[in-house]
């Protein structure tokens, strides 16, 4: 049966924290493509994703080898994740773990059987999500691999932090080129 993890303990913090990024339904981008690509050939998976969790579900900023873009939230492997976030999750065969028998994404397409997923944890220590790797068989990854998984997962990090960063100072400078603008009606 589906074992439905916990809640983070400070969910609604964690929530508002990936809010504040203005990413949750965006287009795809290349960077965050690049990213899953070279998690896929370091870890030779057929499926790589940079899965971001809301309140209600599981969305995919990037998702390399996956038709889909977001699942319910019960289903996602990566909720598991969030909960350690200065963990890998690794789950070498769901098939044989009581917290993913008999998830729809197990018995059914994709298939996840292996899954390997490095916390999206941003500077103020919140878990946003994962990168992760999955294949549909069992499998294990070189201890190379986890270091160039986390390595990836610092940079998606990254590129989260540049967004909000960059967003801040837009919106700084149009409050300064309004106030340029009342400050030159002045004189």
């Amino acid at each position: 049966m589906l074992q439905i993890p916990p809640s983070h303990p400070k969910e609604s913090d964690r929530v508002d924290a990936l809010r504040s990024y203005d990413i949750l339904d965006s287009l795809p981008e290349a960077d965050y493509d690049d990213l899953t690509l070279l998690a896929s050939e370091i870890c030779q998976t057929p499926i790589s994703l940079i899965s971001l969790i809301d309140d209600k579900r599981q969305w995919f900023k990037s998702n390399r080898g996956l038709d889909i873009r977001e699942t319910p939230r019960e289903f996602a492997f990566c909720t598991h994740g969030i909960l350690n976030p200065y963990e890998i999750l690794i789950v070498t065969d769901s098939r044989e773990d009581e917290r993913f028998i008999g998830n729809p994404l197990v018995v059914e397409e994709p298939h996840v059987i292996f899954y390997a997923g490095v916390p999206l944890v941003n500077e103020d220590g919140y878990p946003l999500g994962s990168l992760c790797v999955i294949d549909n068989e069992p499998k294990e990854l070189t201890q190379r691999q986890l270091t160039s998984l986390k390595i990836l997962g610092r940079q998606v990090v990254n590129l989260l932090e540049l967004r909000r960063k960059n967003k801040a100072l837009e919106a700084l400078k149009k409050v300064l080129e309004a106030r340029n603008a009342e400050l030159e009606g002045v004189k």
